[in-house]
């Protein structure tokens, strides 16, 4: 048996201002420093083997203190980038919901039919998160690692791991610094 330790980043500016990050490389904040700080001591006992992160500065930052904390050497995975917002891209999401309400309410809904201006179908995403993970399962069969991937990259990954629903992206967003470890066999995913 596999165990997955999913790792929400720490916070940025962009967080506290709740503004959409996509693909930016925003760093961490010092609000985000502590949590990751708090996130080392939280994940020091759990046997964690590898740490895999997405290419994002505040997913680095945050991987690189875990790893470093855990005696491990952390790992990009660039197919782990964030899901490209395009023009809503440091945007704040209320500025979305007030401009495009319509667009905003089908994104809630049913994120799977919006592509954000010049940005990612949601499909595309999954798509990447199934290599990578199928990539992963197939490399780990069973021990601790853990992944570090901002939302809503994380809720496509959770979702392939645990076959959830999505729910509301944005508000997924919420929660940084933390984790949740998900036992997996990966021969029921590949």
């Amino acid at each position: 048996m596999l165990n997955i330790v999913l790792i929400h980043p720490g916070s940025t500016d962009y967080d506290q201002q709740e503004r959409i990050q996509g693909t930016l490389d925003i760093p961490l904040n010092e609000q985000g420093a502590s949590e990751v700080a708090r996130l080392v001591d939280e994940l020091k006992d759990k046997g964690i083997e590898a740490v895999y992160s997405s290419p994002c500065e505040h997913a680095k930052q945050t991987a690189d203190a875990v790893a470093k904390g855990l005696g491990v050497k952390p790992k990009k995975m660039d197919r782990l980038k964030n899901l490209d917002h395009g023009l809503w891209q440091g945007m704040r999401v209320k500025d979305v919901q007030k401009k495009q309400p319509k667009v905003y309410r089908q994104w809630q809904e049913q994120p799977e039919i919006v592509c954000p201006p010049q940005g990612e179908m949601l499909g595309d995403a999954e798509e990447r998160v199934r290599t990578v993970m199928t990539k992963l399962l197939k490399r780990h069969k069973e021990g601790t690692i853990a992944v570090v991937v901002p939302e809503p990259l994380l809720s496509l990954v959770r979702r392939f791991i645990k076959h959830d629903k999505l729910g509301d992206l944005w508000k997924a967003a919420n929660g940084h610094g933390r984790w949740e470890a998900v036992q997996v066999e990966p021969e029921n995913l590949v």
